[in-house]
């Protein structure tokens, strides 16, 4: 027992020692990237301040397991500029991972930043760096990627020391010399092309692909062209990229002269904390989390390979540019999405659908549009309006766009609620929850206010096209949000009206005349779909399936048996009915064949509040009357 109480409490001395320790060391990275934002100019919004919590609410920054130390910096595509200043970034001792990557940052890397002890992920491609890259790096190095840069100068053997690396990335600068004679056991993917190297390449990397080497045109050997028999010039001797030696015993001497009192005593109470953490072990366990974490991050780095870039015909300047919308707080670039994980959502009359899983627990979809004809200009014109209509509480906000020769994409937030065709259609079965009345009065209002917004801000021109249950997206109040708008005008129109056509307007499929007023009659199937629970397309897919929703209604009214046109599960709000049957009015009104019979998305909007405001009140006073 006494031997118990000894233990007890000598570690809680030794946690009342090491507490102010380790503030200290988060206090000294966040005084090290304060001073690297003050530095180095950025264009986006970095919201780094003295006040805020570093570990939770800096952009772009993650700690370790109990928030003692920074392990994780991620600034791709923010618009940084300038050098980066020594004994800012490479203060960070504990720092795992590092991503500067497409930004505008020149000048010489700082060598305080690769040779990181803890450093295992850097990533710099697609900056303006130049000169010699510095030669001491950190052994524990999984992924090096200093592509697109202007790098020059000789790669030093001692690259040999990397023994952990996997993934090595130096294509597109201007590294010339003989590549080293070495072996690296766990390197999976090489890529050196397009830079300056010359002589034959080593058997290490000669079963590495040919486009690991090309645009090296005095490179020979496997897998590129034999090398010829006559010996060249040699290769000058390496002059950049140099490793000092480290067996001098005149270099331990002096650094052992060099050692103060301050030193030593640093040592002596390093090493009784050493020893004294072997007897508490136990209460510190939870250090292991960490390592499984750098052992997961390890795993889902190395089993996939790193993806092709965009777009072949794009010019280099030009790739990897995810372009952003003001006052979005992204911190990804397109790397970052191609190296996420991600599942289809589902494939729609524009494109496929996909919810992505970046890193750091970003979640986004991403849509990829297919069959577009519009050029760089009238696209990038395009996506300013979308972005600038986005802006509305009910419109699905457009957060960044690709495009390039063979890729156009679009990033919007993730809506965890699904879309309304998904709890409409889905829903059905034992232990599920219909949709109630109130429900589908809500996400058709807030839908139909999106849609007016489209037409009043946008100008008559501005479409939305491609109106329908799967396209209005519900926020976490139930609120409908309107997705997929103003595309129509940027794709192949002909291909992408077949697939919607149980929601096209009679002009559209017909003359392939879309206005606001065909946009009303979509609306109007919509708000039939709610009303009955019919999908104008059934899942089952061909057309020849196609429900027309607005004949078969107009044949149930037409009999005088409209309360089977509603869906079953509104049989019992019988309050409700009154509401209904109005609400199926400004429906069918909406789907009028003539299209100058058909009425504004805002006098749509203003019979909808009506009807909604009456039909609460006359609840009410329902209500009241039978408590009375």
């Amino acid at each position: 027992m006494k031997l118990q109480s000894s233990i007890v409490v000598l570690t809680s001395l030794f946690l009342l020692l090491i507490t102010p320790l380790m503030l200290a060391d988060l206090s000294s990275d966040k005084q090290a990237l304060l001073d690297f934002a003050a530095a180095v100019p950025h264009v986006r919004n970095l919201n780094w301040t003295e006040s805020a919590s570093i570990c939770s609410s800096w952009i772009g920054v993650t700690c370790n397991v109990n928030k003692t130390r920074v392990t994780g910096i991620r600034l791709p595509g923010v618009g940084l500029y300038g050098d980066i200043p020594a004994n800012t970034i490479g203060k960070l001792d504990a720092l795992r991972v590092l991503s500067l990557r497409s930004n505008h940052l020149n000048g010489h890397v700082p060598s305080d930043i690769p040779s990181i002890p803890a450093l295992q992920y850097l990533y710099l491609q697609h900056n303006n760096f130049s000169g010699i890259f510095p030669a001491f790096l950190s052994p524990q190095l999984i992924v090096l990627d200093v592509s697109f840069n202007s790098f020059f100068g000789s790669i030093s053997p001692g690259i040999q020391n990397l023994t952990k690396l996997v993934e090595l990335y130096i294509q597109d600068n201007s590294f010339s010399g003989a590549i080293p004679n070495i072996s690296l056991p766990m390197l999976k993917i090489a890529n050196l092309s397009n830079n300056k190297f010359n002589g034959s390449i080593p058997h290490f990397f000669q079963n590495f692909p040919t486009s690991s080497f090309t645009g090296n045109s005095l490179l020979c050997g496997l897998p590129l062209k034999p090398c010829s028999r006559i010996s060249s010039s040699p290769s000058p001797s390496p002059v950049y990229f140099p490793i000092p030696s480290g067996n001098s015993q005149n270099q331990h001497a002096t650094s052992r002269k060099k050692l103060g009192t301050t030193s030593i005593i640093a040592i002596a109470i390093g090493g009784s904390a050493v020893l004294f953490l072997l007897l508490v072990v136990f209460f510190i366990c939870c250090l292991k989390r960490e390592d499984s974490e750098g052992n997961g991050m390890l795993k889902s780095k190395t089993v996939s390979e790193k993806p092709k870039d965009f777009g072949s015909g794009v010019q280099e300047a030009e790739k990897n540019k995810l372009c952003f919308f003001e006052g979005c707080s992204y911190n990804f670039d397109l790397e970052d999405l191609l190296r996420a994980s991600a599942e289809v959502l589902g494939k729609g009359s524009y494109g496929t659908a996909y919810k992505a899983v970046l890193d750091d627990g970003t979640t986004v979809v991403v849509k990829r549009l297919k069959e577009v004809v519009a050029g760089k200009k009238e696209f990038e014109q395009q996506m300013e309006l979308i972005g600038r209509l986005g802006q509305h509480p009910n419109i699905i906000s457009l957060r960044a766009y690709y495009y390039s020769k063979d890729e156009k994409l679009l990033v919007y937030n993730y809506m965890t609620a699904g879309s309304l065709f998904s709890v409409l259609h889905g829903n059905i079965g034992a232990g599920t929850t219909p949709l109630d009345w109130d429900s589908r009065v809500k996400i058709s209002l807030s839908a139909a206010r999106g849609i007016a917004h489209i037409h009043s801000e946008g100008g008559a021109k501005c479409i939305h096209g491609n109106i329908k249950s799967s396209n209005v997206l519900l926020a976490e109040e139930l609120d409908g949000c309107i997705s997929d708008l103003a595309l129509t005008p940027l794709l192949n129109f002909p291909s992408t009206m077949s697939r919607t056509i149980g929601y096209r307007a009679p002009e559209v499929t017909e003359a392939r005349k879309i206005t606001h007023k065909s946009d009303v009659y979509s609306f109007g199937v919509l708000l039939l779909e709610v009303l009955t629970g019919k999908a104008p397309i059934p899942s089952s897919g061909g057309h020849e399936d196609v429900v027309d929703l607005p004949r078969w209604v107009r044949s149930v009214v037409r009999e005088e048996w409209t309360a089977e046109v509603f869906d079953v599960e509104l049989l019992n709000f019988q309050n409700s009915q009154e509401e209904m049957v109005e609400m199926l009015q400004v429906a069918l009104a909406c789907v009028s064949k003539v299209p100058d019979m058909r009425p504004k998305m805002d006098e749509v909007v203003r019979m909808m509040e009506e009807i909604q405001q009456s039909g609460t009140k006359n609840r009410q006073q329902s209500t009241n009357v039978q408590n009375s």
